[in-house]
This record gives C-alpha cells, sequence and structure tokens, in this order.
C-alpha cells in the first residue's frame, strides 16, 4: 500500500518518495529498538521494546518506508491502547511513531495516511482509533485533520500522564 506525502505546503515531503507499509523485518525491528526522542516526547522511546515481540504477528507492526528507508514504523491493535482507558472492540486501535530526527518535519499526516490505507486494506476495521497524549499537539492536529474526533479524555495508569481518544469511523 503506498500513499503519495507529497503537497505543495509540505517541503520536507516534498522530497520523499512515497509511503509503503510492509512488514517489519528484524533489521527494522532492531533499528526501531534504539529509538529516543527528545522532551517531552520522551515517554515514546522505543529503548525498552523488545525486538522479538514486535516482530511477532499479534504485535501488529509494520514498517514505514520511504523508497527502501526506514523512517517509521505502524501498529494495529493493543499496541495503540494505553493503560487507564476502557478499550472495546469497536475500532480497531492504531498507532506508530516516526525516527525520532524526523519529528516536526510536518511528515506525520502522511505517515497516519498511510497506516490508514494499509489498515484498511488489509483489515477492513469498522473504525479506526488512536490515543494520544494530551501534549502532543502536532500529533492531534493531523489526527483531526484526517477526521478523527475526540472521544474522551483519560490518565494513564502508568505514569498519570494525560491522553486523548480519537475515532473516526469508516463507511
Amino acid at each position: 500500500m503506498s500513499l503519495d506525502p507529497r503537497s505543495p505546503s509540505d517541503s520536507s515531503a516534498q522530497s520523499l518518495p512515497s509511503l509503503q507499509v510492509v512488514p517489519l523485518t528484524r533489521e527494522h525491528a532492531l533499528d526501531i529498538c534504539t529509538w529516543r526522542y527528545a522532551p517531552p516526547y520522551e515517554c515514546y522511546d522505543m529503548t525498552d521494546a523488545d525486538p522479538d515481540r514486535l516482530l511477532q504477528p499479534e504485535a501488529g507492526f509494520h514498517a514505514l518506508l520511504a523508497g527502501d528507508r526506514l523512517i517509521g514504523f505502524r501498529s494495529f491493535g493493543p499496541d495503540g491502547q494505553v493503560p487507564g482507558w476502557d478499550y472495546d472492540d469497536q475500532a480497531l486501535d492504531t498507532g506508530g511513531g516516526l525516527r525520532p530526527q524526523l519529528v516536526g518535519q510536518g511528515l506525520g499526516r502522511a505517515a497516519i495516511s498511510a497506516g490508514l490505507a494499509f489498515g484498511r486494506a488489509k483489515l477492513a476495521p469498522r473504525a479506526f482509533r488512536v490515543t494520544v497524549a494530551t501534549f502532543n499537539v502536532r500529533a492531534l492536529r493531523a489526527v483531526e485533520g484526517l477526521g478523527f474526533q475526540r472521544v474522551g479524555q483519560f490518565s494513564a495508569t502508568t505514569d498519570g500522564r494525560s491522553f486523548e481518544v480519537l475515532a473516526r469511523p469508516e463507511g
């Protein structure tokens, strides 16, 4: 599944080839497990992740490539959930991340769109749901721009951090 992220208003995305969501390889998983983010985004660090777990099909992880370059990942299922919310089966949870050096360069919306297109084609959910840290205004703006609407807010049971839950029906 590919999506052309180039848009006249986004100079960073203009130089990227089409984004593709593909199966995660061991090399991808090992790379992702080194990712550290600058504060306050360190809650998204992947350094505690187990590459073998990321490779398990039930974990729902996929690589996000620009050409043949790993620029991020997309996930479908429990990885997109944060302890503290009462999740149900009315929507497919999706999450993901960009390589730390690419954060804040206007690629989030294209990355999320590529993941949604892949999820729609492969998993055909009734709806998608995302859980985003309340402080992450860039991510909230990206998902709301893609038609997600806020359905609730909660504090994570792990660290008390505030999160927003947003959903978007499919069809």
